[in-house]
């Protein structure tokens, strides 16, 4: 076999290895890709994801209901998610992060029930404190024209220093 051809072998047998360790990798990640959605996004879809989401907003108020799970071992939750425009129910069972509250800035992550009616969320992010929401959830509410900002930092600097 001549110089020119063995390189050639190794070339494309190279090739072939990385094209195969590119398409392993990329089918693991499948399975790990959460999209980011606002209740208006959702609404603008013909179904429902059946994949498991994020989804961002705020807390509407009055719409928080407590209850108990079958089992009695886990606290049972029901809140509604606004954009301002559209809402998406979401029921959560286990301990809200201590910041939950109405009216501010929520990113729950679960899947939608099989007929669609409401999110069941395996995780529920709140805000950081008063002058903080979710940078996802604040940009997707600009976009909206939904922002109403109070003049307060919702993105401190680096160096700067808070209370």
């Amino acid at each position: 076999m001549k110089k020119k051809t063995k390189r050639l072998y190794l070339a494309l047998g190279l090739f072939a290895f990385a094209a195969g360790a590119v398409a392993l990798t990329l089918n693991a990640l499948k399975g790990s890709i959460t999209y980011f959605y606002l209740p208006s996004d959702l609404a603008a879809l013909d179904e429902r994801p059946a994949a498991a989401i994020r989804l961002g907003g705020l807390v509407e108020t009055g719409s928080v209901e407590f209850g108990e799970t079958e089992d009695r071992t886990r606290p049972h939750v029901a809140f509604i998610v606004t954009d301002g425009e559209n809402r998406i129910r979401v029921a959560y069972a286990g301990l809200l992060p201590d910041l939950f509250r109405e009216g501010q800035g929520v990113i729950v992550q679960g899947r939608f029930t099989a007929d669609g009616d409401h999110l069941n969320a395996d995780t529920v992010l709140a805000k950081h404190d008063e002058n903080y929401m979710p940078k996802e959830v604040a940009d997707a509410l600009k976009e909206k024209g939904r922002w109403q900002d109070n003049g307060a930092a919702n993105y401190p600097d680096k160096g700067a220093s808070g209370p």
